[in-house]
């Protein structure tokens, strides 16, 4: 299979990216992308070097390591290979005395090492104009997503009763979990934008390790392995009769990931007020999605869902105890986490090919997280869910 971005689909990045640019920073000279994820978006590889982007001339790719690569990888029109950035500073005419940069990735020694040679002076951030950009989707990228999402679809509604068993541990299942999504065509990372964060399969717990406290900004826990790597899940941890199984996955198809929780029940049903709970999420997830509109703004729609829930409900509502969080749900993309947000200060309205995970869940005491998470594009009619429709406390017999 062709895994070329195709040259168009890369003219109307750059092209949607000035605009963005022109329009929230006029009299802009100079952006330059280091970040893996930005260059695979604007030049279809990733690798070490920068794209520089001037306002008034065309884009260079500077590639440190490996060119070679690059060109075969990529349909970038000007892909250039250098030692250092002395060598794209030397070729490039009129240095800009204030440069634009992914402030919340590129480190501050990173930034002397390019001033260095470059002699800027300033430097500002272009992270909300090329998030915002990104937000949108194409055609061509919403057709990846759909694939990702066929992925967790398969993997979490159909498969995954395959690979329980009583007395496998945590750890267990969240290999067999990775190992099936891998045999399903997962690109094998869940890639994350927070800062600093770590993401194997994603969070996965039995029974009240799905609310255990984490530094993860989301809603659900997961214990881990140990304080040193709280990732993947537990070995000591085993499933047994009654537990409630919690599986938040990021799937991905060529780069662009999907987000997908689903819960299961291991021999028998959680208790009622747990069922209602889970329900109560699901009855909320439906909600937003149907107001998944263009012109929809994210704030109010935060706001309004809110709101409406009960004080009884909001207990516990988005994570546990003092441990939750204030969004609904999030952009998915390139990253798993992106914007906009479904949260107080997203003010811009929705725009029709935008892609968000919803993810109302509750806490129970005893039982572990339940809820919901599904991955749904932007369309006049609301949202269009690309990861399957099952509601979840799937019973594993």
């Amino acid at each position: 299979m062709n895994n070329k971005v195709p040259r168009d689909e890369l003219k109307s990045r750059m092209d949607r990216f000035r605009a963005g640019m022109n329009k929230s920073h006029p009299g802009w000279e100079m952006a330059a992308i280091f970040g893996k994820v930005n260059l695979y978006y604007f030049t279809g590889t990733m690798q070490d070097g920068v794209l520089l982007i001037p306002s008034n001339s065309d884009a260079v790719f500077w590639v440190r390591r490996s060119c070679e690569r690059a060109v075969a990888e990529s349909q970038f029109p000007d892909i250039r290979q250098m030692r250092s950035y002395r060598d794209a500073a030397t070729a490039t005419d009129d240095l800009p005395q204030t440069i634009f940069v992914e402030t919340e990735l590129v480190t501050l020694g990173l930034i002397e090492r390019f001033r260095k040679h470059f002699g800027f002076i300033d430097v500002k951030s272009l992270d909300y104009v090329l998030g915002m950009v990104r937000a949108q989707k194409s055609d061509y990228e919403i057709s990846l997503m759909e694939k990702s999402g066929k992925i967790h679809r398969r993997v979490l509604e159909e498969r995954v009763p395959e690979i329980v068993s009583e007395g496998m541990s945590e750890l267990d299942f969240a290999l067999k979990l990775y190992s099936l999504m891998m045999e399903e065509g997962h690109h094998g990372v869940a890639r994350f934008g927070m800062f600093d964060t770590e993401i194997l399969v994603g969070q996965i717990g039995f029974g009240e390790s799905s609310i255990y406290p984490t530094c993860f900004n989301g809603p659900g826990g997961a214990a881990g392995l140990g304080p040193a790597v709280p990732l993947l899940g537990s070995r000591e941890r085993k499933l047994k009769h009654g537990d409630l199984i919690f599986a938040d996955t990021g799937s991905g198809f060529h780069g662009y990931h999907t987000d997908k929780t689903m819960t299961y029940t291991f021999k028998e049903p959680l208790s009622e007020d747990a069922v209602e709970s889970h329900n109560g999420c699901l009855e909320v997830q439906d909600r937003i999605a149907s107001m998944l509109r263009p012109g929809a703004v994210p704030s109010e729609i935060y706001r309004d869902v809110m709101e409406s829930l009960n004080k009884d409900f909001l207990k516990n509502f988005m994570g546990y105890g003092d441990r939750t969080v204030n969004f609904l749900g999030h952009g998915v993309g390139l990253l798993v986490d992106e914007i906009p947000v479904i949260a107080a200060g997203f003010d811009e309205p929705l725009v029709e090919n935008m892609v968000f995970a919803l993810e109302p869940k509750k806490g129970v005491k005893g039982v572990g997280m339940v809820g919901v998470e599904n991955t749904f594009v932007v369309t006049p009619s609301g949202g269009r869910c690309i990861t399957g429709t099952h509601p979840g406390l799937m019973l594993i017999e």
